[in-house]
């Protein structure tokens, strides 16, 4: 537990990679902060340092080998609540969804919408029987967005109901160029017309900042569509070390959500994300 904020977080959004691995097309020297290995031991003084008890692995990668190499390490690390992992979507026999869902830690499918040329693609009947298999194994859908894609998502959400999905990174609003209506248009009637959770992540990284005024409103807007709820708080390391260090973003966090009553503080921090993820009773990370 955090014993200033008298919170127990939970970190519904991190990272692990090996470069060598090759299958992270993003991944390149040209991102000089981010191209070496981030692996559990790097992570786990820092998850301490916050008091930080039960962390949400993503992928990072679109391969169905990344996903096993994270549940891997899922079981040698209490600390990793769940996975989210990826399967290809447009294979209609689902076999490698059938595999990865007999392993207990993965808790949802993460396809990397944003990095598809398509924004429509999420549309696309052919993906239908994935998707559905998706949420009759109550595995949670990861939304990775931009503000282009809210109007698909709408659909989307709409067209899968059963379907339990988490937006990553609020959206991911372009703070740094301070565009807001788009953003806030969308996100809201997402928000409003569907059950849809959104992660309280990857901001900083947006705004190339850490300037409260300047995210503040941001993250106004999201509690004011999702509530305290339906939000997730996520650190969405290592990406944030190219603006801020975790602790940083754990502070800055807590004072952007300083309005909050206590009980409201530990669902956004915690709660939330142990209900989106269907998450087993925490452990201490070590």
């Amino acid at each position: 537990m955090h014993s200033a904020t008298g919170i127990a977080p939970l970190d519904s959004h991190q990272h692990f990679w090996q470069v060598q691995r090759g299958d992270y097309g993003w991944l390149t020297p040209a991102l000089a902060k981010l191209y070496r290995d981030f692996e559990p031991p790097h992570l786990q003084p820092l998850l301490q340092d916050c008091g930080v008890r039960q962390t949400v692995l993503v992928q990072a990668a679109p391969t169905v080998e990344e996903t096993r190499f994270l549940l891997d390490l899922a079981h040698q690390h209490a600390f990793i609540g769940g996975v989210v992992g990826w399967v290809d979507l447009d294979d209609a026999k689902v076999q490698a969804l059938e595999e990865l869902a007999a392993d207990s830690k993965l808790v949802g499918i993460r396809p990397m919408l944003q990095d598809i040329e398509d924004p429509e693609w999420m549309l696309r009947r052919s993906l239908a029987p994935a998707l559905q298999a998706i949420a009759q194994r109550k595995l949670t859908f990861d939304a990775l967005v931009r503000p282009v894609h809210l109007p698909m998502l709408l659909r989307f959400c709409e067209r899968y109901p059963e379907l339990k999905i988490v937006i990553d990174h609020g959206a991911k609003p372009n703070i740094a160029a301070r565009e807001f209506d788009l953003w806030s248009t969308g996100i809201a009637q997402i928000a409003k017309h569907t059950a849809c959770y959104c992660k309280l992540s990857g901001l900083v990284t947006e705004a190339r900042s850490t300037d409260q005024e300047v995210l503040q409103p941001y993250v106004d807007h999201l509690f004011e569509c999702f509530g305290t709820e339906r939000l997730l708080w996520g650190s969405d390391w290592p990406v944030c070390e190219t603006i801020c260090s975790y602790q940083e973003w754990f502070r800055l966090s807590l004072a952007l959500t300083s309005r909050l009553a206590l009980e409201e503080r530990k669902a956004v921090f915690g709660g939330n994300a142990q209900a989106a993820y269907a998450l087993s009773e925490a452990a201490h990370a070590s």
